[in-house]
């Protein structure tokens, strides 16, 4: 079956730095664990799905200046405290913010070998400047054609798992990575992906700054949306003194209202990003052999180059 597999590049290389031995070294003492990691998951899952296209997504701004507008506290607590920086995206001017994502300065060093790699496979990476790679991964998804594999760690992408999208969930490592779509969003919270924008900003998502509704947690907020069916209707139901909706929850939501509309719109993610031009095709990227085996050899890759290289030949044969 022919599909598009698009990766969120930096939950795969933050999940690899993290848990690879910091022992992966170049010869000159880089660490590269991230990057090998990288590479290893890409593999992995080319080899397992064999795509006919495949993208990295790309942060070209982590904490876009739009999103932090309509909820200040998005992503506060994982800033870099007084690092600011020029240039983070893969394209483009990079970063509007200009402020850094609080990260190791081991992971730091190798993200710009990451880029260098992937671009000497051709594999292509696409970032929006003032966008995260969640917004690239949607737009790419609802581009025709294919149906796509969205892989990432990041439940916020949940939402993408209809129609022709699936979701490879990586929560729990690659090798054990679970297929989401509305059957698996049904079975564990009880809502479609449809609703689960509106279910997530009810719960609210700690990791991203997103306080949620006080009083309501995760059951609570996949029976609400069931219920009522989103926070349009939620919202209609507290102000009709007619409705059967309790005092108590009427309360909760009226402390809350400046929250509600922001926050969903800070949770969906982008679909209508200008990426279609792009050329996805496994069979059409132009592989550099010997920039690739001269980064092989200088960051002590050989291992991973050599399995992503077999996996996207694999691919290339169908």
């Amino acid at each position: 079956m022919q599909t598009r597999m698009l990766f969120d590049t930096a939950t795969l290389y933050f999940r690899s730095f993290f848990g690879l031995p910091s022992s992966m070294v170049a010869p000159d003492g880089t660490q590269v664990n991230a990057v090998r990691g990288l590479l290893d998951s890409i593999a992995r899952l080319v080899d397992q799905y064999r795509p006919t296209e495949l993208a990295c997504a790309w942060d070209n701004d982590w904490r876009p200046t739009w999103r932090v507008a309509l909820v200040p506290t998005y992503k506060t607590h994982r800033l870099s405290p007084g690092r600011r920086v020029d240039v983070v995206g893969a394209a483009g001017r990079g970063a509007v913010s200009g402020q850094a994502e609080e990260t190791p300065a081991a992971l730091t060093t190798q993200v710009p070998i990451i880029l260098d790699v992937l671009d000497a496979f051709g594999v292509p990476v696409i970032g929006v400047d003032d966008h995260e790679a969640d917004d690239v991964l949607g737009s790419l998804a609802a581009q025709p054609g294919l149906p796509s594999l969205v892989v990432t760690g990041d439940r916020d992408l949940f939402q993408l798992a209809h129609d022709d999208t699936v979701v490879v969930y990586i929560g729990k490592g690659v090798a054990k990575h679970e297929l989401v779509d509305d059957a698996w969003l049904q079975a564990r919270y009880g809502i479609t992906a449809r609703q689960y924008v509106d279910f997530s900003v009810l719960r609210g998502d700690a990791s991203d700054g997103l306080p949620g509704v006080a009083g309501i947690g995760e059951k609570s907020a996949a029976q609400l949306v069931t219920t009522y069916g989103g926070l349009d209707e939620l919202a209609a139901a507290a102000s009709d003194p007619e409705s059967t909706m309790s005092k108590g929850l009427r309360t909760k939501l009226a402390g809350a209202i400046d929250y509600l509309g922001p926050a969903r719109e800070v949770v969906q993610v982008v679909t209508d990003l200008p990426v279609g031009e792009a050329n996805l095709r496994i069979a059409d990227m132009a592989t550099d052999d010997a920039r690739l085996d001269a980064l092989a050899e200088r960051w002590a890759l050989g291992s991973s180059v050599t399995r992503l290289r077999e996996a996207l030949g694999a691919a290339r044969a169908g």
